[in-house]
């Protein structure tokens, strides 16, 4: 029989739709899934095809050629250590073991070290774009074990998505968990993303009284200028969708209750344990939690004031200061993310390549956009950049823009229209901005109740206060 060249485990829409890509760029792929419908399901969809699906795990392995190639597309946690435990029964030294879910970066760390002595080699893998991303092109972040890289760039650079400019979106990203870091990074910012877009949206519902066509019809030009992206793009869309059986925009029969699956909170929380900065991110995660509380939101909305919502003032005026709050608060979650890429990268010593980064973005995953070009072109020119804002380019957009997005916020407040993501950038702006904050008096109140100390500005060393006596 013909040995294959990849084995996928997992066959769920991911994972299948990878698999049918990987065959469809030249490369064979035997598939295996614990349910059994799953793997008829793929023999079907893949016959004719140089694929197939394996009985089992063992014989997945058996049908590939040396040295083997498998890759995990099975939920993060017990299930791969699960599917790891058994593998490493059946794999040999020099083979290769890619898990590409969106597992936690320290999970991915201990693998590898759990695998030391074995030859086996081992890589954590974003993967980015979606169903359709999987089909036609994801955007991929591997990193792990750089022994792997030789025998897995070929496959992954063939079904990478690719730039205007032909590159493929699939860079190594460098040892350790830093391939699945960079994913975790990008959902956090795809979640602020999102979220801005969202304030935007009810900025304009609320305060402008406008109907989801003709809000559709601004997203739609604002996706042809600098805020184009895929996540503009799908709003247009979305916006413009009717439902059949009312006639009503669909969006607005959709309950307003969002999910999650942990990537954001991780982000969040990871920037808490490095020190990093990252409000708008982490407000974009309370954001969605707060709507699950939907029975609490709706007795509230009887008991609690708040300010009229409506604005009384020329529509276009107001969605050109919109248009460039959300273009600001865009650019501070990105530069909350690439800053906590930093501290990682301080902390683990990966050397993560930020402009590659950045270019690996620029197609394929969800949060692909024109912007992200400028954040390559921003760290090719400075690759020790502090911060994304201290770049010239997105310092001269700041200028341009904080003053609309100072005026958003504000119609926000005064009007009762919860805009935290947009809030949060503005207040994450004016701290980075700062040469000076009311920190002092906070040390002073820590020197109070707990004798922490506190710095001088006018002399070395740290000093304590007897302030009650």
């Amino acid at each position: 029989m013909q040995k294959m060249d990849i084995g996928l485990v997992g066959l769920g829409v991911m994972g299948e739709n990878l698999a049918l890509n990987l065959e469809r760029n030249g490369f064979s792929v035997s598939g295996f899934d614990l349910d059994a419908a799953k793997r008829e399901s793929f023999g079907q969809r893949t016959q004719g095809l140089n694929a197939n699906a394996a009985a089992s795990l063992g014989a997945l392995v058996a049908s590939l050629q040396t040295p083997r190639c498998v890759w995990l597309m099975v939920p993060a946690g017990a299930a791969v250590d699960a599917v790891l435990s058994e593998l490493r029964t059946l794999l040999s030294a020099g083979d290769v073991v890619m898990d590409g879910g969106n597992t936690l970066y320290t999970d991915t760390q201990r693998r590898l070290q759990s695998l030391d002595g074995s030859g086996i080699h081992y890589v954590g893998a974003g993967v980015s774009g979606g169903e359709e991303g999987a089909l036609r092109g994801p955007a991929l972040m591997p990193g792990g074990s750089a022994a792997a890289w030789p025998r897995l760039k070929p496959m992954l650079q063939a079904i990478a998505a690719k730039t205007e400019d032909g590159q493929a979106c699939c860079e190594w990203m460098g040892p350790g968990g830093s391939g699945h870091f960079v994913k975790m990074v990008h959902n956090g910012i795809e979640y602020a993303d999102m979220q801005t877009i969202c304030e935007a949206y009810w900025l304009m519902h609320n305060l402008l009284d406008m109907r989801p066509a003709e809000m559709s019809a601004v997203f739609h030009a604002w996706n042809q200028g600098e805020l184009a992206s895929y996540l503009i793009g799908i709003t247009a869309d979305i916006l413009a969708h009717t439902d059949p059986e009312t006639g009503t925009a669909l969006v607005d029969l959709i309950l307003d209750t969002a999910e999650q699956k942990g990537t954001g909170k991780w982000a969040s929380q990871i920037a808490l344990d490095l020190g990093v900065s990252a409000p708008t991110i982490a407000n974009a995660v309370f954001a969605r939690t707060l709507s699950g509380l939907h029975a609490e939101r709706a007795k509230a909305s009887k008991v609690l004031p708040g300010p009229s919502s409506r604005l009384n003032v020329p529509r276009d005026a107001v969605l050109a200061q919109i248009k460039n709050a959300l273009l600001a608060s865009k650019i501070c979650a990105y530069a909350q993310g690439f800053s906590l890429l930093k501290a990682a990268d301080r902390e683990h010593q990966w050397q993560l390549p930020m402009g590659t980064v950045a270019s690996v973005w620029r197609a394929g995953c969800i949060i692909r956009a024109h912007l992200l070009a400028d954040i390559r072109a921003s760290y090719e020119r400075s690759p020790d950049l502090d911060n994304l804002l201290m770049d010239p380019h997105f310092a001269a957009v700041m200028t341009r823009c904080q003053q609309d997005l100072r005026e958003v916020v504000a119609m926000g407040a005064l009007h009762g229209v919860a805009v935290p993501s947009f809030m949060s950038a503005l207040a994450y702006y004016d701290a980075y901005r700062s040469a000076r904050l009311p920190a002092n008096l906070l040390q002073a109140q820590r020197d109070y109740f707990g004798a922490h100390t506190y710095q001088r500005i006018d002399r070395p060393g740290k000093f304590h206060t007897r302030w009650n006596g």
